[in-house]
């Protein structure tokens, strides 16, 4: 009796790994822009297995949104801001040409409030991280970003720091996909890796 209540302790275990491990999607393959999508007339591309988002002749905005929708999800990835570096991630965001209607996981030059909310062409910033909280940002190095998007509260972390966590009602009620974003203006250049979500 004890031996099968062992086995069966022992399957329920890796079951449950098994189950977790499936959960996890990585976004970015470090070849190609398979399950990706380009709006807009900015450059998004692969190089040295990385993916580079940049500004092109237009200067305008660019996305580079999943093809795929996601709801609840724990996103983790890396950037780097070679250039200017304002850009940022959506989240259940729809885009049509360049105009995109969600929300924005904030990536900027330092002082400009990276991983804070923006609302994009609605109310604007919901929440920027406390000024103390500006320090956390290594710019000219590569950042490690989180994002838990549930339901209606969402948190982010840079490089292991919380930086916000704000309860809306309007985000639970949100649908769409995941983006990158180039800023217009341009001279911007940022690069991303290991982009990996963990479906909620």
């Amino acid at each position: 009796m004890k031996a099968f209540t062992t086995g069966l302790l022992f399957a329920s275990l890796v079951a449950m790994s098994t189950s977790a491990n499936a959960q996890k999607i990585n976004l970015f393959n470090g070849e190609n822009l398979d399950g990706w999508e380009v709006y807009g007339t900015e450059k998004w591309y692969v190089e040295d297995g990385l993916l580079v988002s940049e500004s092109g002749p237009d200067k305008a905005y660019g996305y580079l949104g999943t093809k795929k929708r996601y709801k609840d999800f724990e996103l983790n990835l890396e950037f780097f801001q070679e250039s200017d570096g304002n850009s940022g991630v959506f989240f259940r965001s729809v885009v049509r040409g360049t105009r995109i209607s969600g929300w924005q996981v904030e990536v900027a030059p330092p002082g400009l409030h990276t991983g804070g909310i923006y609302e994009s062409y609605g109310r604007g910033w919901l929440i920027k991280p406390d000024p103390s909280k500006e320090k956390h940002l290594k710019y000219g190095k590569w950042n490690k970003m989180k994002i838990r998007v549930q339901g209606d509260q969402v948190t982010t972390w840079l490089n292991g720091k919380e930086m916000i966590s704000i309860t809306d009602e309007k985000i639970g009620e949100g649908e769409g996909n995941i983006c990158l974003q180039i800023h217009d203006g341009g001279g911007i250049k940022v690069k991303w890796r290991k982009i990996v979500l963990k479906q909620l």
